[in-house]
């Protein structure tokens, strides 16, 4: 195991790898990151476009599916299907030794639906049904019909990656939505300890948009490059509050776990900063880092680990935002921005494998 990953484990976080494809299956790379400390996989539409576009591995199993299928969104299914099931199982003896707390991996619902609570439902029971394994986490993403959603699906037993969390106030709604699926689900009789969710807050998204308007604006360049952490820090900070007390101390004796936050977008977009601040300002228990290969790896390499550092400087993240606000950075403003920037980002990402897909398909019909 790697020493950097190791400690990181000591210190009560996950490490999840925002990466997915048949090449790394079947070569073998996933089972070494596996060996290295790695415990989880995230996966969205442009990890697949990528996988998909620049391997050959997908070729055969896609020209058996053109037999019977020409809709390119029934076709990726299917082939996300298998790569999703043979992660899952990689990972299955982490998801047994951990007594389900890690070792899952991560598919999206289609980014088109995140504005139908309905369609997100159907989508998210059908993804569960179609990949079989207990260690398979449905995406939400985190708008407010995504909300609903979410507590139908935990309150039905389903594990649940709530994504694209921007703000303190979405993150306290996703927390509360999961609390309400755990209480339907034991007050129906359910057993909560099948059931495990994430709450998946992107982080340097939040810099780089304040970033641009601080640039913008004009002076105060000691602002830059901190929002991100200290918005993270005080997540940490609503989430210890959050799932403690009477109420919550009731659900866990029933066998409920913490959704956990997840640090996700972890990856440092402004090469003048540090390429592992992402995870090494946001060490803490009970959280989980899911980093591209990248991060990963430079972390891996030169990273340090605070095991308190998410606890630090409190005050100074409070003030931080407040600061922003003086100067003309409205933070509501910017984290309601990047939650339809995000959706939209993904959307068309999913567009574009849809359209690689089909591009390809036509290949190999020629």
């Amino acid at each position: 195991m790697n020493e950097r990953l190791w400690r990181l484990a000591k210190a009560g976080q996950g490490v999840w790898m925002d990466s997915l494809s048949r090449d790394d299956i079947e070569n073998g790379n996933l089972q070494d990151m596996i060996e290295c400390g790695i415990v989880g996989l995230t996966s969205n539409p442009t990890i697949f476009q990528k996988a998909i576009s620049e391997s050959t591995l997908y070729d055969e199993q896609l020209e058996d599916l053109l037999q019977s299928e020409d809709d390119p969104k029934e076709i990726f299914l299917q082939l996300a299907r298998q790569d999703i099931q043979d992660a899952c199982d990689l990972l299955m003896p982490v998801f047994e030794h951990s007594n389900r707390l890690d070792g899952y991996v991560s598919l999206e619902v289609s980014p088109d639906l995140a504005y139908d609570t309905l369609a997100t439902v159907e989508e998210a029971r059908r993804l569960h049904k179609l990949v079989d394994r207990p260690n398979l986490m449905v995406k939400i993403p985190a708008t407010l019909p995504g909300l609903a959603a979410i507590e139908e699906m935990i309150a039905t037993g389903n594990s649940i990656n709530v994504t694209l969390i921007f703000s303190l106030e979405r993150y306290r709604a996703v927390a509360g939505a999961y609390i309400r699926g755990l209480q339907r689900l034991v007050a129906a009789g359910g057993d909560p300890l099948g059931v495990a969710s994430v709450a998946s807050f992107f982080v340097s998204r939040v810099d780089t948009e304040t970033d641009r308007r601080l640039e913008e604006i004009g002076g105060d360049d000691e602002l830059k490059g901190r929002l991100a952490i200290a918005n993270a820090k005080l997540a940490y900070a609503a989430f210890k509050e959050i799932f403690s007390g009477e109420d919550w101390e009731f659900l866990e004796s029933k066998g409920a776990r913490r959704q956990r936050p997840l640090w996700a977008s972890t990856s440092t977009k402004n090469p003048e900063y540090r390429d592992v601040m992402y995870v090494e300002e946001l060490v803490g228990p009970h959280t989980v880092n899911t980093m591209p290969v990248s991060t990963l790896e430079a972390f891996m390499d030169h990273g340090e680990v605070n095991p308190n550092a998410l606890e630090e400087s409190l005050d100074e993240a409070r003030a931080l935002i407040e600061k922003l606000r003086e100067v003309g950075v409205d933070y509501e403003e910017v984290t309601e921005i990047l939650e339809k920037e995000g959706v939209r980002k993904f959307a068309d990402s999913f567009d574009e494998l849809l359209e690689g897909i089909e591009e390809k398909s036509r290949e190999l019909v020629s």
